[in-house]
């Protein structure tokens, strides 16, 4: 079984605004909401080009006369991946901004129904008859199965969470270039945290 992923990078605005009069303007600062907008765009892609097989033995029956069922699905789609907005925290104190990033995942996963027509079911000679069930079900299967591919590609997931972190810099550079205030970014590994806590909760019951 052959996978291909090319991955496309969403590229976010920038938005940098001031609020007040032309004559008395607020200070740029490092916004919260809006870092964390950068953190909900700047999503990764994945292209999944792959064959799916279905088999059901024994699914036909007659006396002692039996027969398999078995056929293969290709098909296209696409998983995305990023971090999830709701557990990245923000912290701004001066010209110190702490950021916690935990790592990237899956945020949805689909099969592009384009991709899908007679011709994307390959049936095996002497196969017994296939149903509409049966096409649900090997949907359904090649979906999960890109969806657990994704999950299990640390190279890929790294990317997408290394995404997130140089827009955010990408960020944090401009504010300080429009400005002339100089910010530096502390960085927090939220899984790395909960892992801390694990251990300690498991010290303590020790």
């Amino acid at each position: 079984m052959k996978k291909r992923f090319i991955a496309l990078l969403s590229v976010p605005v920038f938005l940098l605004s001031a609020c007040g009069s032309s004559e008395e303007k607020a200070p740029l600062t490092p916004d919260v909401s809006q870092m964390k907008t950068i953190c909900e765009l700047s999503v990764m892609d994945c292209y999944y080009h792959n064959v799916a097989k279905f088999y059901d033995k024994d699914a036909e029956k007659f006396l002692f006369w039996t027969k398999d069922k078995e056929f293969w699905i290709e098909y296209s789609g696409i998983v995305r991946l990023g971090v999830d907005v709701d557990q990245v925290a923000v912290a701004v104190n001066g010209n110190t901004v702490t950021v916690t990033l935990p790592e990237a995942k899956v945020l949805g996963c689909k099969v592009d129904p384009d991709s899908l027509s007679e011709d994307s079911y390959i049936v095996a000679d002497g196969s017994a008859s296939i149903t509409a069930d049966d096409q649900t079900a090997a949907f359904a299967a090649a979906q999960k199965d890109m969806e657990d591919s994704a999950a299990g590609d640390t190279v890929l997931l790294s990317m997408a969470r290394d995404r997130a972190r140089q827009l955010l810099e990408n960020y944090i550079q401009n504010l300080s270039d429009m400005t002339g205030q100089s910010y530096t970014i502390e960085w927090n590994d939220a899984v790395e945290e909960e892992s801390a806590s694990a251990s300690t909760a498991q010290t303590n019951q020790e």
